[in-house]
Parts: C-alpha cells; structure tokens; sequence
C-alpha cells in the first residue's frame, strides 16, 4: 500500500531539487564535455547507487552513526575530493584518461570502473545530499502504512529523477563539446573540463 497523495506531491519536489545545479550535475556536465553521453552514464550508475544507499540508510537510521561520528565522514569526503582535484589537473593539462586528443574525434579509451567509483563516491561522500534526503524522505512517508514498498516507490522515483536530470546535464554538456572540437579547440575543453572537476572537487572539500 502507498499514500498516492504524498507520491504526488514527492514526484514534482525531488524534480526540482535534481534539476538544480549540484556536484554530480556539473559532474555530468564535465563528464558529458570530456568523454561524451554513453562513457558518462558509468558514472551516472555509481552516482545512482551511491543516492539509493544514501536514501535507504537515512531512513533506517545509519545517517545517526554519520553525524555521531563526522570524523569518519570527513575523511571520506576529503578521499573524493582529493581524487577529484587529481582527476580535474590532469584534465587541465591534456593528460589522463579522461582529456580528449586533438589527434583523433574518439575520446581516449576510460575505464568504466574509474567513472563508475568517481560518480559513487561524490554521492556517497556529499554531506548536502545525506542532509537533503534526512529532510526531506520521513514526511514523505507514511507511518500507518508499510515501509518497504513506499520506501521502494520513493527510491524509484529517487533514481528516475536523478537520471533524467544527468542526462539533460551531459548531453548539454556534450554539445559544447562538439561546439568547441569543430572550432579546433580541444586544448580549451580540456581546461574548461578540468577547470569544473577542480570546482566540485572543492565544493565537495569545503561543504
């Protein structure tokens, strides 16, 4: 049983919030920019299984070990935002698997495993999104009925929404790349890449 009122209601809200620019959105876009749509949806599953375990344990009541214990936290959040900045400089300076080359339109050859931990990670370790999701998941759930299908329901809706808003992120992200390689302008895309991994590398440092 699910309270179709409060499902309503939950649909639009957590819309919104998706679309707003956030860290794995401009990390889509960056992604979308450096690797293109399909190399950049590996990252899209880390992030969507990192927010599934997000949400499941915000409810269940792990989010209290995490605040009772930050230390822990923090040293997770510094870990990806440590790689991150790795990632972001070597994009900057044409290297890494994740640069593009001037001497050929295919992107360089990424591991799938790499985008995969990168968009887990920044989920996992976004202290705005543990805080968003403790808010905002309890009144959307009611008490008088069971938990498991409306907290399936709710992850579900979750995951579509934060799918079809890195979508919309990469593919924009995309056609400024095709915009900049036909002006022969690889070299740039790679420091404007870089230069926004840098940026959420440090949004996540500092949040």
């Amino acid at each position: 049983m699910i309270d179709v009122t409060l499902l309503s209601l939950f649909i639009p809200t957590f819309f919104l919030v998706s679309i707003t620019p956030g860290m794995c959105m401009t990390l889509a876009m960056t992604l979308g920019m450096s690797v293109g749509i399909r190399k950049t949806l590996w990252m899209m599953y880390g992030e969507l299984l990192g927010v599934a375990i997000v949400a499941i344990a915000a409810v269940i009541g792990v989010s209290a070990i995490m605040l009772k214990y930050p230390q822990l936290f923090n040293v997770l959040k510094f870990i990806g935002a440590g790689y991150l900045l790795y990632v972001g400089v070597s994009m900057w300076q044409s290297k890494g698997k994740l640069a593009l080359s001037a001497a050929s339109e295919k992107t360089t050859q990424v591991m799938n495993k790499q985008l995969f931990i990168q968009g887990f990670v920044t989920a996992i370790a976004n202290p705005k999104g543990w805080a968003f999701m403790i808010s905002l998941l309890p009144p959307f759930i009611n008490t008088e009925l069971d938990l498991a299908p409306q907290l399936s329901l709710l992850i579900a809706v979750i995951l579509l929404s934060e799918f079809s808003c890195m979508m919309i992120y990469a593919t924009g992200g995309k056609t400024i790349a095709k915009l900049l390689t036909q002006a022969n302008n690889v070299k740039i895309l790679n420091k404007i890449s870089g230069l926004l991994m840098m940026l959420v590398a440090l949004w996540l440092a500092l949040s």
